[in-house]
């Protein structure tokens, strides 16, 4: 077996730790042929060149896996691969154009939560207790919490 192999061995391994790690979480196949094919070429540098020279492969590796674990732990690594877009939006923000006593039709059915329109707005509601049916009319009751509660007329 040539160092061409021995390398060859070990990058592979590498290559599926870091596929393990970073997109296969939980204990895969992947992390488990890496680790076999990190120590397959340990073993071969050990095994065809002896004992000084399968040292020398293992403090390598050793050192290659400690700078690779160095730089996978640093934020900056991880803030290239995460997601950065926060979302702002709210469910349900009660603008001062909807308030108690007004009018409005449902979109689904409320069972006892759904979708009505009040004034071409469309929002979310609550019933107080019953099922309503779409296209029916209703009332707003009271807002309480980022929650219209609705009655049917």
């Amino acid at each position: 077996m040539t160092w061409t192999i021995i390398g060859v061995l070990i990058a592979v391994g590498f290559l599926f730790l870091l596929l393990e790690v970073l997109v296969l979480p939980g204990t895969n196949i992947a992390g488990v042929l890496g680790f076999v094919l990190l120590a397959v070429g340990i073993w071969q540098a050990f095994a065809v060149y002896g004992g000084m020279a399968g040292t020398i492969t293992l403090l390598v590796t050793l050192v290659l896996s400690f700078i690779t674990l160095y730089y996978a732990l640093k934020s900056k690594t991880w803030k290239r691969a995460a997601l950065s877009k926060n979302i702002e939006s709210r469910v349900n923000l009660v603008d001062e154009k909807i308030k108690p006593g007004d009018k409005g039709k449902t979109i689904s059915r409320l069972a006892p939560m759904g979708k009505a329109e009040f004034g071409g707005e469309f929002v979310e509601v609550k019933t107080m207790s019953q099922f309503i049916d779409p296209d029916v009319d209703i009332e707003i009751v009271k807002i309480e919490n980022n929650q219209i509660i609705v009655k049917k007329i």
